[in-house]
């Protein structure tokens, strides 16, 4: 069991439960056409939707991060969290974490009444980013990735996909400390589909138990994404649109494995299909 502080006398408990955390795209450009949202209003209606369903935490984002796409300004990225942020915190205290890699973006956000900072790159594009959140005493999630959204799909190469993984993110974890941010509010995520082939998404996935006991809360992301229509399909991906029953069974896995939140598009699915798996599993997984 953990527990994380955030903002406002508030905590997050990991380990009772498998939490699940609700993706909204506050951007023009994400893999999945239906996450995106191309206004505030549009934005809040689907976190009143998410909240409704049972998320636990949500998880804003204005930049995309699908392969081959590039760093939008920063100035660009707080036009299209901020309003989204402040106007969710007029109707709902749920945590809220902001999907970003820079550290103007998550001050505004922090600002506007974000609680958690999720980084793609683990705190490392931005050496500010650490210390604001060490001295606001922010969590933090740190994902795995071998290079940048653009270049990350470039030929990636795994010995021991899970030994690699774990220990790259005890390094960074250990390097997120060393800048001053404490060790019970860091969590880690092992990047499934950043950089990584079908073969090592699968052993990622396999290997949930491994890494769910390396000392930290564990996030998994794998809703609707390319390995996903790849199993289900093989040579002809099946489209985004068409990954939701492939996503919950990866989810329902991940669940049963350990994995602390899972980050996902379709909320309501999955919640059902962790109250149907916790009635069956006798409550240890997910609670009714």
């Amino acid at each position: 069991m953990f527990t994380v502080t955030l903002p406002r006398d508030r905590s997050l408990v990991l380990g009772h439960r498998t939490l699940v955390m609700g993706i909204i795209n506050c951007t023009a450009d994400s893999f999945l056409a239906s996450s995106r949202v191309a206004s505030p209003d549009q934005a809040i209606s689907v976190a009143r939707a998410m909240i409704d369903a049972g998320a636990d935490i949500l998880d804003i984002g204005g930049e995309s991060s699908r392969p081959g796409s590039d760093y939008v300004s920063a100035e660009l990225e707080i036009e299209r969290v901020v309003p989204t942020i402040s106007a969710i915190r007029e109707f709902s205290a749920i945590p809220i974490s902001i999907d970003t890699r820079k550290q103007t973006v998550a001050a505004a956000a922090v600002e506007a009444g974000a609680d958690i900072i999720n980084d793609i790159s683990a705190l490392r594009d931005d050496p500010e980013l650490a210390g604001f959140a060490a001295t606001h005493g922010l969590p933090v999630i740190l994902m795995h990735m071998r290079g940048t959204p653009r270049t990350m799909q470039h030929k990636p190469h795994y010995d021991d996909v899970t030994g690699e993984i774990s220990r790259e993110l005890l390094d960074f974890a250990a390097e997120a400390q060393r800048a001053g941010v404490a060790r019970r509010q860091i969590i880690l995520d092992p990047g499934i589909g950043f950089g990584k082939r079908l073969q090592d998404n699968v052993a990622i996935l396999c290997g949930v138990a491994e890494l769910s006991r390396i000392g930290y809360p564990l996030l998994i992301g794998a809703s609707r994404k390319s390995f996903i229509g790849s199993l289900l399909d093989g040579d002809s991906p099946r489209a985004p649109q068409q990954r939701l029953a492939g996503s919950l069974a990866v989810h329902l896995l991940a669940a049963q494995a350990g994995a602390h939140i899972l980050r996902v598009h379709d909320v309501a699915e999955t919640v059902d299909a962790l109250r149907v798996l916790s009635a069956v599993a006798g409550n240890k997984v997910a609670a009714l």
